[in-house]
């Protein structure tokens, strides 16, 4: 009775061939359905929480701006993907001055540069019309809003009329707008460009 159970065991010690080309035929194809949903997850995930993080700083400058009574900006570097949130001292005989000390936790950081961000300011509000796209006519005209990459978050709890398009890679957008009464920003999908 041993001898033919350590026979028996003997012969449940391994995997036949055909078994094991049948699990790497099924793992093959499986790769070949995932892999390919994955990257988009991954890409839109990049894009979404990059949104986040701009919404971050949006609110920790506006809520900086109303408890310290001071004007505070966003200043958004593209080429480099920085962020830096400033404080603006009182009127002196310069005008405003920007004091680029990062004294607030938070206030200064990366994003990711596979993102591209387009800057847009209004002068008027653009929160009661969800369903237009954002005011972007072409990427000449980047060039001339390089400068206008900054949005001013006032004491009064008021901020800049702007929109900020967020794109990855493969043409996903997303729209921060900011209200400009509220300073309170709206996020919307615009799907695929």
């Amino acid at each position: 009775m041993m001898r033919w159970r350590r026979e028996d065991a003997e012969r449940r010690n391994g995997f036949t061939l055909m078994e094991l080309m049948v699990v790497l035929a099924l793992i093959a194809i499986m790769t070949a359905v995932i892999i390919p949903e994955m990257k988009g997850t991954f890409e839109d995930a990049l894009l979404r929480s990059t949104g986040r993080k701009l919404v971050e700083v949006f609110n920790l400058a506006s809520s900086r701006a109303v408890t310290i009574n001071e004007t505070h900006r966003v200043r958004l570097e593209r080429k480099t993907g920085r962020y830096f949130v400033e404080k603006t001292r009182s009127e002196g005989a310069l005008g405003r001055e920007i004091d680029p000390r990062s004294e607030i936790a938070g206030g200064e950081g990366v994003l990711d540069t596979r993102i591209i961000i387009e800057v847009h300011k209004s002068g008027e509000d653009s929160s009661d019309a969800p369903d237009q796209g954002p005011a972007f006519v072409s990427g000449e005209d980047l060039g001339k809003r390089h400068a206008d990459d900054t949005i001013s978050f006032n004491a009064d709890g008021t901020a800049d009329a702007s929109e900020i398009l967020l794109r990855d890679l493969a043409g996903f957008r997303l729209l921060l707008r900011i209200n400009p009464i509220t300073s309170r920003v709206q996020i919307t999908e615009l799907g695929h460009q």
